[in-house]
């Protein structure tokens, strides 16, 4: 890699990692429903950072993660937050292998649903550690886990993508 691609992957990683922080901690529009919680646009450094490069997807994630533990939410929270590295990473070396899907409408929203599927079931698995370790007691288990983490997840998962794309398609022109 020459120095102007380095410089450029570095000054994207630490955009999108700033920015990753900052959403969940002055983000005006949350809904939190512990162990749910639906920040808009938390995904979108995310996704912009999976469309890049694996590495600086996780980078982006576990920054992301540090901004939800700073904004102080709930530690169940802050580690769906860092559940995120399972479908960032896989997402973002699946994009390296095919890179035509974010090009390809079709194959664009299969992605983008399956992605969403993935990312719901790493939050759920990371709800249910969560709560099998920490001896914690919860009402409605499976509405909490399936209907509003699971369920709540691949929506909000499928919107921020989309909205991920959209601003990626237009940087991408701009380069």
């Amino acid at each position: 890699m020459d120095i102007r691609k380095k410089t450029q992957f570095m000054t994207m990683t630490a955009l999108l990692t700033a920015i990753a922080i900052l959403i969940p901690i002055i983000m005006p529009f949350k809904i939190v429903i512990p162990p749910a919680s639906y920040t808009l646009g938390s995904h979108i450094p995310v996704f912009i950072a999976m469309f890049l490069s694996p590495l600086m997807a996780a980078f982006v994630i576990i920054a992301s993660s540090l901004g939800f533990l700073m904004a102080g939410y709930p530690p169940v929270i802050v580690l769906r937050a860092f559940s995120h590295i399972v479908f960032g990473t896989l997402g973002a070396l699946y994009l390296k292998k095919f890179p035509e899907t974010l090009d390809k409408p079709k194959a664009s929203w299969i992605f983008n649903f399956v992605l969403g599927v993935v990312h719901a079931i790493a939050e759920v698995i990371a709800c249910i550690i969560f709560y099998a370790t920490s001896g914690t007691n919860v009402e409605n288990m499976f509405y909490v886990l399936f209907v509003l983490v699971g369920f709540g997840t691949i929506v909000h998962s499928m919107v921020d993508y989309t909205l991920a794309l959209a601003v990626y398609k237009v940087l991408r022109k701009r380069r």
